[in-house]
This record gives structure tokens, C-alpha cells and sequence, in this order.
């Protein structure tokens, strides 16, 4: 039944450079794009900026003993300086450095400071990411609309929550049911344990705090593969801790261990790699887009490819830079941007808040081995009503380890002796809020006028900043946590501001966004541009607002469910 379809709807996809849809990028979304076209029959062409990257054969650090390093994990001077801004990141290291793109790689201007991490090859940043999958809720999409910042998302939980289900069997994630009406439970493998010091913290908290539930978080990590993993050829999570290197037995989830191979199995993928996206091809008679412009990365020639439909998927802020550079006379100011919203209301995630401490508890006790994930504490400021004078709220990850403190005096093989074995010190608790932004029209990210990168694309500048508000959130989670930390009797309690930069952990978000309203939105409850009805938007930029907790599965639901809608449209010809 699906090639029947794809015949039918092909047209002149048998040509040379003609697809039934293409996908630009082959990320966290744009895997799960290729995935379900391919599924459903459809000829895709897959656009990759960088290089391939193949599951196994391409983790060059993989299996790597930290002696096997040149300088035992950190980076030169040369290489910091050569990625600035990748070196920030909380994953860049000496094994994790080539999954990330150069300054030269990745050029762009900063009108205020702000880390755009990129990762320029087959699989993105799901190669990087932090595997947190947390289900959105209802608080979280009518957010907007109770509080009156942002628009009204067109979408609720119902919407989403058979798509969460459909991805979570698929990718495997790891997690308790938990019945948190701000953290709606999931289709889950069994979940990692917390160690002793975790369960007396959730303890504490239940007893002083109840409306503040500390849970073992959701993680995409197999710990208990079923059928659908093993048929994807991937194997249980080692817990090895070394994920940014790439998993050789793909026990978590990223697109190259998972949606890519799955799409290839059908022979409906072309994978371009090299390939920069310039614009989008736009058709004023048909009134809709007829294909993408691409230039070789190596050469610098120009190709054009064509498709019925199209799935941008190329991580928020390079999303928003290629409908920017769509320009036609129909659209002067970029593909679908009638109302000159393109480009604002961006947001993010502010990772600034820490808080450090101590328990003298548990002397007897310690920790083996290694676990991929921490505990959560869910939003718990401003759910149910508006309680502090600052919007929105934060989340938590919570977690507690015993490191060695061995007697480092002397010298010799007495003090390798001493080294080598286990010492243990006291208790050691770390709380890291992320909390979330409002999206505001000055914060924007628009192309430059005069200067080009390598390919002759427009730079993007980037003008997003934290505000007031960010700072009011810090001050409280320190505050909280302070009081917190401190009923539960832990000492030496130190808050800390990460300084960490807008943009640092990879959670960009909005520029496309979602509403119910052309007038005051790009995209419609399906993920399309009102006004290029066969451009898909299901990557970071299409967010309205950005909620508190970790947005990958939220992109992945999206775009399976823009998918199969698209392949519906396509079908009865609406498209």
C-alpha cells in the first residue's frame, strides 16, 4: 500500500534530484523525520551539513582508557581557542571534541553573549545530548495563556501524548510511575536506583516539603532492551558514563544508533551529507515550496533538489537562518513571515543556578559503579497559581556521591599506594536547577546584512540575554535550596552561579513558533507554516514557550506526529 501511494503521489520524483519529501538535518528531530516518511513510503532525501558519522565504525573514542589520551582528557590551548565557544559546554573534552563544531565551523555574531553549541555531522547532538526525557504537561502548554507571556500554544497533552508513547516504546526510556500531575508518567523500561543519601533527601523532602516529589529521572538509556531495541541492533546500557563519546552497543538512544539505520532498512533514504542548506525554494504560482537550494560544503557549488514536502529539522537557530535567507518576492522578508515575527521570541534554558553540600550521614555506606541519569525534583514554583514575583519556575537535578580523599602527602610508591585505593570522605550533594525563560520579541536572531560565512550564507546574529526575571528565579532557587538543604541536614552548603551563558546546554528554542493565529505565529497546531502549507517546522525553533523540562521528547513526539499528518495531507492531495 505505501508504494502505491508514493507512486501516486510522486509525480516527477523518478528524476534526477527529485524527492517525495525532503529533511534537513539528521538530528534528535530530523531522524524521527526520516524515520516516518521513509516508514510510510515516501522517497526522502536527507540533508546533512557536516560529515557521516556511522554507528560503531565512527566513535574513534569510544573504548578509549583515559591513559590512551594524548593529554589524558583535557584539550590544548590551540584546540580551546580553536572552539571557543563548543569548549564551554559541560561534554567538550578530549574525548568528545570532534562530535562538536569549530569556531570556523560554525560562524555567527553575538550582539550580547551567547553559546550557540553546534554539532556538524550525521546524528547532531543526539550524539551530545543529556538523554533527560521528561513528558510535557498541561501546565506547561496552557502556561502562556494563564500568565499572559507568549501565545497560546494550539496544542494540549492530549494532543501529544499518544505521540510521546509511540516514541518513548521506540527509543527506550528508563523511569518510575510516578502519578505527578506536572510530570505525566510514560511508557517506561525499568528505572536506575537511587543510592542512600538520594532516597534520605526524598525522604526529607516528603516529610517538609510534599508538594515537592523527588523522583529518579527519566533517561533514554536501555535498561532492559525489549523486541522493538534489539531489532534496531542495539544492546543494554553498560552504564559506562562515557555517552558523549558515542555507545558502541547503543544503549541510549541517538539517531544514528536508532531512527537513521531504521529508515535506511526501508531503501526509501538518500543521505546527503556536505550539503548546506542556502533557502528554500519557493513557487508563487503554486503557492508552495518546490524545493531547497544546497551548496556543497567542499566545492561550493550550488545544487537544487526538489520534494512535495519538506521537514526543517535543522536545530533552532539554523532553522530560523535558512527561512531568513527564503526570500522571494512573495516573501521579502523570509519564507512565511507576513507578520515580521520570524526570528523572535527566542528562549532558552538558564543552567546558572548550583548548589553544593555535604552529609556526614552514612559513614558506612557508599556507591559502586557508575549511573547515566541523577534524580529529579519536577517545576514546583508558580503551578497551580502565581506565587512568586517572577513567572514560571525551575526544575532540578538532584544527585549524591561519595568521592575518595586519599592522603596525598609524601612521595613515591607510598603515595601511589595511597592514590590507588579508596578513601572515603563525607558525602557529596549537588543540585543543578534549569529554569525556564520567557520569550520576548527583542530577543531575536536575524542575518546580517554585509557579512557571509564560507558557503555565501548570510551570518546570523544573535541578540538573547538573560533579564530580570532570570535573576529573580536564581535568587529563589538559592534561597530554596538553602532552606532545603538545610532541613535535611546537610552542611558546608554553598550556592554557586554557573555563569554559564545563554544558549550553553543546547536548549535554543522559538523564532517559528507555534499559535493558533497567523497574525501572531509561524506555524499552525501541525507543525506547518500558515502560509507555505507544505514547510514543516518540528526542531527547536517551532516552540512557543519553553517549559522546565528537557525539550528533546517533546521534539521527537512533534515530529512523528507532523509526519504522519503530513503523509495524510499528502495522500488526499492537500498538500
Amino acid at each position: 500500500m505505501a508504494h502505491l501511494i508514493t507512486s501516486n503521489l510522486r509525480g516527477n520524483a523518478d528524476l534526477p534530484n527529485h524527492f517525495d519529501a525532503i529533511v534537513v538535518g539528521s538530528g534528535m528531530s530530523g531522524g524521527w523525520a526520516a524515520k516516518e516518511l521513509t516508514g510510510k513510503g515516501l522517497r526522502t532525501l536527507l540533508l546533512e551539513r557536516g560529515r557521516d558519522v556511522k554507528h560503531v565504525t565512527d566513535y574513534p573514542t569510544a573504548t578509549l582508557n583515559p591513559w590512551d589520551f594524548e593529554h589524558r582528557g583535557q584539550v590544548s590551548l590551540e584546540t580551546k581557542q580553536a572552539y571557543s565557544v563548543a569548549s564551554r559546554n559541560y561534554a567538550f573534552y578530549e574525548g568528545s571534541k570532534h562530535f562538536y563544531a569549530s569556531d570556523a565551523e560554525n560562524p555567527y555574531l553575538q550582539d550580547k553573549p551567547f553559546d550557540w553549541i553546534q554539532g556538524n555531522q550525521v546524528g547532531g547532538r543526539s550524539l551530545l545530548w543529556g538523554r533527560q526525557t521528561q513528558r510535557w504537561s498541561d501546565f506547561d502548554f496552557t502556561g502562556p495563556a494563564r500568565d499572559g507571556f507568549a501565545i497560546d500554544w494550539p496544542i494540549r497533552y492530549a494532543d501529544l501524548a499518544p505521540w510521546y508513547s509511540y516514541v518513548e516504546r521506540f527509543i527506550g526510556v528508563s523511569g518510575n510511575r510516578d502519578g505527578l500531575p506536572t510530570l505525566p508518567d510514560g511508557e517506561f523500561l525499568p528505572a536506575h536506583e537511587m543510592n542512600c543519601v538520594e532516597k534520605y533527601f526524598q525522604q526529607q523532602m516528603s516529610q517538609h516539603y510534599p508538594t515537592r516529589p523527588v523522583i529518579m529521572g527519566r533517561a533514554a538509556h536501555l535498561t532492559r532492551p525489549g523486541a522493538i531495541h534489539m531489532q534496531q541492533g542495539r544492546a543494554q546500557c553498560q552504564h559506562r558514563t562515557l555517552c558523549e563519546r558515542g555507545c558502541p552497543y547503543g544503549g541510549y538512544y541517538s539517531s544514528n544508533s536508532s531512527t537513521l539505520p531504521w529508515a535506511m532498512k526501508t531503501g526509501k533514504l538518500t543521505l546527503q551529507t556536505d550539503a548546506v542548506v542556502h533557502s528554500i525554494i519557493y513557487d508563487a504560482a503554486k503557492k508552495r515550496a518546490t524545493g531547497v537550494r544546497v551548496v556543497d560544503r567542499q566545492t561550493g557549488s550550488m545544487t537544487e533538489y526538489f520534494a512535495s514536502v519538506l521537514f526543517l529539522n535543522a536545530s533552532a537557530l539554523s532553522t530560523n537562518r535558512i527561512l531568513l535567507n527564503s526570500t522571494s518576492d512573495r516573501f521579502p522578508n523570509g519564507l512565511g513571515n507576513d507578520n515580521g515575527l520570524l526570528g523572535k521570541f527566542m528562549a532558552f534554558h538558564s543552567y546558572r543556578g548550583r548548589m553544593s553540600a555535604q552529609y556526614d550521614g552514612f559513614a558506612y555506606s557508599t556507591t559502586w559503579g557508575r549511573r547515566p541519569n541523577s534524580t529529579y525534583l519536577p517545576r514546583f514554583r508558580n503551578v497551580h497559581r502565581q506565587e512568586t514575583d517572577f513567572l514560571r519556575g525551575y526544575a532540578t537535578i538532584f544527585s549524591a556521591s561519595r568521592p575518595s580523599q586519599p592522603d596525598r602527602n609524601g612521595f613515591g610508591a607510598d603515595l601511589k599506594d595511597r592514590l590507588t585505593q579508596y578513601t572515603p570522605g563525607p558525602w557529596s550533594v549537588m543540585a543543578s536547577m534549569m529554569g525556564e525563560t520567557i520569550p520576548k520579541e527583542h530577543s531575536t536572531v536575524r542575518l546580517d546584512p554585509m557579512q557571509n560565512d564560507a558557503w555565501g550564507v548570510p551570518l546570523l546574529r544573535v541578540s538573547v540575554a538573560y533579564d530580570e526575571n532570570d535573576a529573580k528565579m536564581l535568587r529563589d532557587f538559592f534561597e530554596q535550596f538553602t532552606e532545603m538543604f538545610g532541613r535535611a541536614g546537610f552542611t558546608a552548603i554553598k550556592p554557586i552561579d554557573t555563569g554559564r551563558l545563554p544558549g550553553s546546554e543546547n536548549h535554543e528554542m522559538g523564532g517559528v513558533r507555534m499559535g493558533r493565529d497567523p497574525k501572531t505565529s509561524l506555524l499552525n497546531g501541525w507543525n506547518q507554516l500558515h502560509h507555505c502549507r507544505n514547510v514543516f517546522v518540528t526542531d527547536g525553533a517551532c516552540m512557543t514557550s519553553t517549559s522546565t523540562q528537557n525539550p528533546s521528547l517533546t521534539y521527537m513526539a512533534l515530529t512523528a506526529r507532523a509526519a504522519n499528518y503530513a503523509v495524510r495531507q499528502l495522500k488526499a492531495r492537500q498538500l
